[in-house]
Formats: structure tokens, C-alpha cells, sequence
């Protein structure tokens, strides 16, 4: 309850306005991602974009077998998020390509809307999230709504198939593991989730064998039928049931040249229990890939809207998966301090940072540091 004391104190009313102006915008965005998700499904930004002209209401609700009148009120609030152009004298409304790029354009590394998908979920646990902060018991990953799931696959993939065969793999030891896999490896992709990760390697490096584990069993199936989808057979890629702790090897004694993880060990409960699996299952001269959101050590310098992002992200799923399971809990702004401290915990003995992005942080780590 507000504290009446409070009132006496000085307002300063240029700061009031301030932030009361920033505070409108936030809630401006938040409601408008209900009509981003709704120009998602209904297909309406794929019908701007393909549209070989400005539309108007009428013309859109047309196109996608929709009530012109709502298709009204949501072009007029698209129109005022700048997502797309209305033009007062045609009274029409275009959708500039830079914005296709990040609305439309599945093919895009920029697509988002993937990252508005899972956003939604955190709203339907809203009461689930709730109860884990009060308790501190956690929320398991398989105990989200749906829409995390196919938001995070969404979300993720564009990123994956511009950087992980371009850039990531090629950044390990000075281009030694992407020869490799052109000759013929044997990875495991843990924590892989739909599998997008491990089919994009999969295709890349069709000589070498990909493994995907994760302990969410829906996602395993989901990759199973996306890898099908894809043309590729159980001798180039396999998905199976197990955690980042217990996964076996493929077969006796055939230790893995390569272990990825993506965007996942912030996520586990044990993380140095995971790298350490993971040191037993690689081969003496193998490499473990870790890709993590980026993030600077100090919080201070987090405290940008790449961070604001992770860090609502982060408390809604990554820190409550973990505590579910009375984990570590590191969150997505881990930073390479906390993530090298991890691994050599594990027993690594060569651990570096290999490339990033935007978004990214790429870790390269070795069992001896004379390889």
C-alpha cells in the first residue's frame, strides 16, 4: 500500500512527467504485442509484405478473410508503433522492406516475431511465475504454456542458420573443428530442444553424425518430425530423451569430437555437473561449444534494452527452470566470468571466448590446454 508520508516529499514534476511519459510507452509496446501476435497468426504482415502496392482496410481484411473493421483499429495502432506507414492523402498503408526483413521475412537473420511468441506465454503463467517468486520453488521448462516452446524455436532459428555454420564453428581452434566435421565427427547438441541447432549442422556437415538430447520429451519429438521434414536419416542425425547430466554416448567407447550447447546451461540446474558430463563424453583432443546471450560481467553494464530483455526473460524461465530443480540459477547475464568459473569448476583446462554477435557470446573449451 502507498505510504501517505510519501506525498509530502518534493516532486520534482519535469521527472514526474518523465517517466510517466517512458511508463506509457512500455505499456503502449505491451499491449501492442497482443497485435503483433495477432498480425502473426492471421497472416497480416505476410499480406502487407507480399502486397505489390499500399492497402487500405478494406483491401487487407480482403486479402486475409478477416473483419475489415478490426483489421481497421489494427492497422491504425501498427501505424502508430511505426511498424508500418500510413499516408494521410491515399490513406493507404506500406510496409517498407527493412521492416519485412524483421516481421515477415522468415528467412531473415533480423525475423522477431518468433521473440513476440514466446513473449506471450509469460503472460498466460503469469499466476504460475507469481507462485515460483513467492516460493522460490521454481518453474520447470515443460511446465510453460506451448507458445514458449514454438516462440523459442521461432525465435532462435534465424539467428542459428546465419552464424552457426558461417561463424561460430569456424571461429573453434583456428578452423581445426570445422575440417573435422567435413572429414567425419560425431557430436552431441545438449540441450537441443526442436533440434534446430543440430539439423542446421546436420546439413551443413553431411560426413559427420549429430546427436540432439534434451529431457523435454515433446521437443524431441517436435525435432524428430522437423529432421524427417528435412530429408535427414537416423545415419545423419538422432534425437534422444536425456538430460544434460546423463546422456550416453552413441555408441561403446566412441567418445564425441564436438559437444554443443545452445543457449541452455544458464538454463540447467547444475551447470557444472552438465560441463563435467560433457568433459567425460568428449574425446582427449575433443571441444565443447558453449553459446550464451551476451552479457558483460558487471550489471551495471547490462542495464541496456538487449539486458532488459534477457534479464525479463531470464526471471520468467531460464532462473526459475533451475530453481525447479534447487539449481544454480545463473541467469541469461551469466557473463564470461561466471561461465569460465563454471567450466573450470568441471575441469576444463583451456577455456575462451571465440566469437560473438549481437546477441551472442561463443565459448571454445578444451580438456588440456596443450591442444
Amino acid at each position: 500500500m502507498f505510504n501517505q508520508k510519501q506525498e509530502t516529499k518534493v516532486i520534482n514534476e519535469s521527472k514526474l512527467n518523465e517517466f510517466a511519459e517512458k511508463v506509457m510507452g512500455d505499456l503502449a509496446a505491451t499491449l501492442s504485442s497482443v497485435m503483433v501476435n495477432v498480425g502473426d497468426r492471421l497472416g497480416l504482415y505476410e499480406a502487407l509484405a507480399n502486397a505489390d502496392k499500399p492497402l487500405d482496410s478494406q483491401e487487407l481484411s480482403q486479402i486475409t478473410d478477416t473483419a475489415e473493421r478490426c483489421i481497421r483499429e489494427w492497422l491504425a495502432n501498427q501505424a502508430a508503433g511505426g511498424y508500418i506507414i500510413y499516408d494521410k492523402e491515399s490513406k493507404k498503408y506500406s510496409f517498407p522492406q527493412e521492416h519485412v526483413m524483421i516481421l515477415a521475412n522468415i528467412n531473415s537473420p533480423l525475423y522477431l516475431l518468433g521473440g513476440f511468441q514466446a513473449a506471450s506465454s509469460y503472460f498466460k503463467d503469469v499466476e504460475k511465475i507469481c507462485s515460483a517468486f513467492k516460493t522460490g520453488k521454481g518453474l520447470a521448462w515443460g511446465d510453460h504454456d506451448i507458445d514458449l516452446f514454438e516462440g523459442t524455436e521461432r525465435f532462435f532459428e534465424p539467428n542459428y542458420r546465419a552464424n552457426i555454420t558461417t561463424s561460430w564453428i569456424p571461429s573453434l581452434e583456428n578452423g581445426k573443428v570445422e575440417e573435422n566435421l567435413k572429414k567425419g565427427a560425431l557430436v552431441a547438441d545438449v540441450g537441443c530442444g526442436h533440434g534446430i541447432s543440430t539439423i542446421i549442422m546436420a546439413k551443413a556437415y553431411p560426413n559427420s553424425k549429430f546427436v540432439g538430447f534434451d529431457n523435454h520429451g515433446p521437443s524431441i519429438d517436435r525435432a524428430r518430425m522437423l529432421a524427417q521434414k528435412e530429408g535427414l536419416g537416423e545415419e545423419r542425425i538422432t534425437f534422444k530423451i536425456h538430460s544434460a547430466k546423463d546422456y550416453p554416448l552413441l555408441y561403446p567407447n566412441s567418445q564425441y569430437d564436438l559437444v554443443t550447447i545452445y543457449d541452455a546451461l544458464h538454463d540447467m540446474d547444475d551447470p557444472v555437473g552438465a560441463a563435467q558430463h560433457a568433459l567425460g563424453s568428449l574425446k582427449e583432443n575433443g571441444t565443447i561449444m558453449l553459446v550464451e546471450p551476451s552479457a558483460n560481467d558487471k550489471l551495471e553494464n547490462n542495464l541496456t534494452p538487449l539486458g532488459r530483455a534477457m534479464f525479463a526473460g531470464s526471471a520468467c524461465a531460464c532462473v526459475l527452470n533451475s530453481m525447479a530443480n534447487n539449481g544454480l540459477a545463473l541467469g541469461a547475464q551469466a557473463g564470461q566470468a561466471k561461465i569460465s568459473e563454471v567450466m573450470k569448476k568441471a575441469g576444463f583446462k583451456r577455456f575462451r571466448l571465440a566469437t560473438q554477435t549481437l546477441v551472442n557470446m561463443v565459448y571454445e573449451a578444451k580438456p588440456s590446454q596443450e591442444q
